[in-house]
């Protein structure tokens, strides 16, 4: 009897010009020419996870491009955030509750999104912040220590904050189709609805022709 190995886990066996699957019950299986031949040309058509390996696509200088723009945004998702929570704490007026949950709402889609920003740098090879001063010297929306802000001002200034994050978003999307990284503006799309339906959220509850 001759043994003939397809592949690791299978094997078939020749005896009186018969082929013979061995199972895993211990059993046997008779197989027919052509399937034996089509096993064979199936398994040996498989690529191993060696070949399967191919070059990273972005070249350095786009690495550095969509890596610099995902430290802005990384550095006003952050800043954002801690106006958003800042906002939150100090709410005050007829509403409370219902400004207070939004917000809180909010904040925690804001900070969800921090870290796969940051990961999504490391995983094209750029680098990401480092510190609370990092974040200080990236961050292009502003913040707001002001006393006694009223909650109309507050849910306004976040409305217009959230417009601005998706314009930003919008112009890194940009970039990344440059460098044909579509992972990354994969990403960016969905942030950027999240980020207008906060805004959306926020004006129509300012609005003053309600």
């Amino acid at each position: 009897m001759k043994r003939i190995t397809l592949s690791r886990g299978l094997c078939t066996t020749r005896k009186s010009g018969v082929f013979f699957e061995a199972l895993p019950s211990h059993g046997v299986r008779v197989l027919d020419l052509p399937e034996v031949l089509m096993t064979s040309k199936t398994i040996s058509d498989q690529p191993d996870a060696k070949s399967m390996e191919g070059p990273f696509t972005i070249s350095p200088r786009g690495v550095g491009e969509i890596g610099g723009a995902l430290r802005f945004l990384l550095a006003d998702f952050f800043a954002l955030y801690l106006k958003t929570k800042n906002f939150h704490w100090h709410m005050r007026g007829a509403y409370f509750r219902d400004y207070h949950l939004l917000l809180d709402e909010h904040g925690e889609q804001l900070f969800e999104a921090t870290d796969a920003i940051a990961e999504r740098a490391r995983k094209i090879g750029a680098t990401t912040l480092r510190s609370a001063g990092d974040v200080t010297r990236n961050q292009r929306l502003s913040d707001n220590d002001t006393e006694n802000v009223p909650a109309m001002v507050m849910l306004s200034e976040l409305g217009s904050d959230n417009l601005r994050l998706a314009s930003f978003m919008r112009e890194t999307h940009a970039i990344c189709d440059e460098n044909g990284d579509l992972a990354t503006a994969s990403l960016l799309e969905n942030w950027i609805d999240e980020a207008e339906r906060r805004a959306w959220f926020l004006t129509a509850t300012t609005a003053t022709d309600a």
